[in-house]
């Protein structure tokens, strides 16, 4: 049998997906939450099935504990500490830890 997952059609399409759905996670997100985790359930299901990242600002919008869409003062909060960003997941208490990048000196 041939693995259809691995065409490059098919992962351009979907990662086309994956961007939709965070799209409409953040439309669904003021009128029920619940329809916005699932968008996102959904998106990281797709990029483990086709084996492809999800891009890092979408990857920053969802929990990868629960896998929560979070909205920064609703259901997230996000703190600046000693030159990371702290992002906590209100949901489930996880947190992620980013580094702040400096600029660059020419």
């Amino acid at each position: 049998m041939a693995d259809t997952t691995r065409k490059s059609g098919s992962r351009r399409l979907a990662r086309e997906r994956i961007a939709l759905l965070f799209v409409r996670a953040a439309e669904f997100y003021p009128e029920n939450p619940e329809w916005s985790n699932r968008c996102v359930k959904l998106a990281r299901k797709i990029g483990m099935r086709h084996r492809i990242r999800i891009d890092r600002p979408l990857k920053r919008r969802f929990c990868r504990r629960c896998s929560a869409y979070l909205v920064s003062g609703s259901n997230a909060r996000v703190r600046i500490h000693r030159g990371c960003v702290i992002v906590t997941c209100l949901t489930c208490g996880h947190r992620s830890r980013y580094p702040v990048g400096r600029p660059q000196q020419p």
